[in-house]
């Protein structure tokens, strides 16, 4: 067994975010799924144009999901389907949230609903970096303290192992088109990136 002593360290950094993205849904229920397909189809195709129209790029576009599954309702009742599409928008106009919400509600109606939002950093290698550094220095003085504790002093690093977490600022809703009839307008927090060293000293 490797003597010495493991401590684990952590480091946390925020900044400000540089990037909005938003998921949106087009769901439909109709009797047979061809039905349901198409009307998710083309409310989707009316949401792109819509968001495209507000200076959407193709590139910040992208779907996420796609589902069609069978809705089981009240017994002695016709089964119906549901379809969905899931669309992810990205913006690096932080102020746009409102109105693009308000062109996907005005294009899909009581078929759209908005699944989150999130602004975050789009390039985290810095903060990244700067997490790491104070997850060591707080592992090392850890590990020297401990090691004064026990009467020895540290060696060299045996062995290290690494955790990164995100904290974006997240939030989550479900829309129709009476509760968005206005611009909502939100304000983006810092976004913070921790990461967190576990680190063995070998004895000196």
């Amino acid at each position: 067994m490797d003597t010495g002593v493991t401590v684990v360290g952590s480091g946390r950094v925020s900044g400000a975010p540089d990037v909005l993205r938003v998921t949106f849904g087009v769901e439909h229920f109709a009797p047979d799924v061809a039905s349901a397909v198409a009307r998710v189809g083309d409310r989707t195709d009316t949401v792109i144009a819509a968001l495209r129209a507000h200076g959407i790029e193709e590139s910040q576009l992208g779907t996420s999901a796609v589902n069609v599954f069978q809705h089981y309702r009240e017994p002695g009742t016709d089964v119906g389907y549901q379809a969905s599409h899931t669309i992810q928008v990205e913006s690096k106009d932080l102020s746009r949230f409102g109105a693009l919400l308000n062109a996907a509600v005005d294009a899909a109606g009581n078929n759209l609903t908005l699944n989150g939002m999130q602004f975050d950093i789009e390039d985290k290698s810095e903060l990244l970096t700067q997490a790491r550094e104070l997850a060591f220095q707080q592992a090392r003085a850890k590990a020297e303290h401990l090691a004064g504790l026990a009467g020895f002093s540290l060696g060299s690093v045996s062995a290290i192992s690494e955790n990164q977490n995100q904290f974006p600022i997240h939030r989550a809703y479900s829309a129709s088109k009476a509760a968005f009839d206005s611009a909502i307008n939100v304000v983006p927090g810092d976004s913070s990136v921790e990461v967190t060293l576990e680190v063995h000293f070998a004895w000196a």
